[in-house]
């Protein structure tokens, strides 16, 4: 996308097109298990902090990463494959700013229940049962703050999941919006737009929901203030 903005050179071979959709998929299922599994790290660190070290120990979080990395990787190949076998004789003119799977479907003039049907079952596999797991983790967290007697302690406690919690809000939203519907019901307008929140409000709101919440980024960005003014 950077390319064609520098060069306007609007154009993609099939096979970029297809690479670059298996790309985009697999990050964001990848995006989908990872944030399944910080749910369960912040469920782990405010209903059991003593157990948090043994619980969440490096080789458990190493097989919690290595786990989102590989089913996320793995998971869009089937969709991958069918794409790569569409035909698209109809129109070869992508209205989207990349080459996602809706807009695809749209211009094929190939049968593609195949691949709806396949978005909608992996849709449901991965991400209701992701989203039940977020959904579970914050209702034992919630239950737990609330038993916290300070005000201040309750405060403390919840900041630590308001970062996640926004990700996790606009994440759904916009996959939802994006992806469990119709082919029917495509709308290029609208579908850009969410695809804007998705691709690129997320990415550049992660830094700060995440980074300027962390005490160690705060102290090493206090120590850069100094050696600047000193």
């Amino acid at each position: 996308m950077l390319y064609m903005l520098h060069t306007q050179h609007k154009t993609i071979s099939l096979w970029g097109c297809v690479t670059q959709t298996y790309l985009f998929l697999s990050l964001t299922c990848t995006d989908t298990l990872l944030l399944g599994a910080m749910a369960y790290d912040r469920y782990v660190a405010i209903c059991h902090p003593l157990h948090y070290f043994t619980l969440m120990s490096t080789q458990r979080c190493g097989l919690l990463i290595s786990m989102a990395w590989t089913i996320g990787f793995t998971d869009p190949l089937a969709h991958v494959f069918f794409i790569s076998k569409l035909s698209f004789c109809a129109s070869k003119y992508i209205d989207h700013f990349f080459c996602d799977v809706i807009p695809l479907l749209k211009i094929s003039c190939s049968d593609t229940s195949i691949i709806e049907m396949l978005t909608y079952v992996e849709g449901t596999v991965l991400i209701v049962p992701d989203f039940l797991l977020i959904l579970i983790s914050y209702i034992f967290i919630i239950s737990t703050i609330l038993k916290i007697k300070s005000a201040d302690g309750r405060r403390k406690a919840f900041s630590t999941c308001t970062s996640h919690l926004t990700c996790v809000i606009i994440f759904y939203v916009t996959i939802t919006c994006l992806y469990m519907r119709p082919k029917s019901r495509y709308s290029p307008e609208q579908d850009k737009f969410f695809a804007l929140l998705f691709v690129i409000l997320v990415p550049m709101l992660n830094p700060l929901i995440y980074s300027l919440k962390n005490k160690e980024v705060k102290t090493a960005l206090r120590k850069v203030k100094k050696i600047l003014i000193g």
